[in-house]
């Protein structure tokens, strides 16, 4: 089997792949003050907890863009799974041509992403990824990968409106009855969730106006559902599309070994 581990800053995400299809998967908190020997142990677990044998996992692809994070990941899978992780960086061969000014800004979960994309579903695609930033990436017809837009994340902007005001309480993301809130909470989840479903809506046009109309829109991320649920402009629900990337790139990389 091949654990895929994708180290965000705010959710680290782990799958394990057997000939080529995704089973076990994971979805983390990242916790930056976590020791090796820490991460190792909920490895471990959980491993045994879907029945998975360490001793079946015979390689690992990571991505990730918390280096502090890297090198502790690094050294949770040799100590306690036995093997070192093939770390995607700008010297890993992807197939991906980044047309971006400085190819090295371009965080290696972006550039899988592309992968995966491209390979799956072919080009051209926006991408859009929920995460600490919601991002909008550009795939050419060819697989390019052109560049794309940083907003910030849902969570961001929610803590943001907790923090800077007097009165505003925190909430969760859920659907408010009507756009219009009758209620502090409610005016909040529509102008969260209602707000960002235009974010994605209008960047979603101004992308096409560059790729054209045959471009498909990907949603991928942990509030890609939420999101999805409420606009039609994404085509495609892909929440594990990193992890499908990294499967992809370990086998280019393995065959070239």
């Amino acid at each position: 089997m091949l654990l895929a581990i994708d180290i965000g800053n705010t959710n680290i995400t782990l799958g394990l792949y057997k000939s080529g299809t995704l089973g076990p998967r994971w979805r983390l908190s990242t916790d930056h003050d976590r020791m090796p020997d820490e991460y190792g142990i909920m490895l471990m677990n959980l491993f045994q907890h879907a029945r998975a044998p360490v001793e079946d996992i015979k390689a690992i692809v990571m991505a990730s863009v918390v280096p502090p994070l890297t090198s502790t990941f690094e050294q949770a899978c040799t100590e306690y799974l036995g093997t070192a992780p093939l770390v995607v960086d700008a010297g890993t061969k992807t197939g991906v041509r980044i047309r971006y000014e400085d190819p090295k800004q371009v965080g290696a979960d972006r550039v899988v992403d592309a992968v995966a994309a491209q390979k799956l579903y072919g080009g051209p695609a926006c991408i859009v990824d929920f995460g600490t930033a919601t991002t909008f990436d550009a795939i050419s017809a060819d697989g390019d990968y052109l560049g794309g837009a940083i907003a910030p994340g849902i969570g961001i902007a929610a803590e943001a409106l907790f923090q800077r005001t007097a009165k505003l309480p925190k909430v969760e993301l859920h659907r408010p009855p009507s756009a219009i809130g009758k209620n502090t909470v409610q005016s909040l989840q529509s102008g969260l969730l209602f707000g960002y479903v235009g974010l994605v809506e209008g960047m979603v046009v101004r992308f096409r106006a560059d790729l054209g109309p045959k471009m498909k829109v990907i949603g991928t991320g942990g509030l890609a559902e939420v999101i999805a649920k409420e606009t039609k402009t994404i085509e495609i629900l892909a929440p594990w599309l990193t992890l499908d990337g990294l499967n992809l790139v370990y086998e280019m990389n393995r065959k070239t070994a």
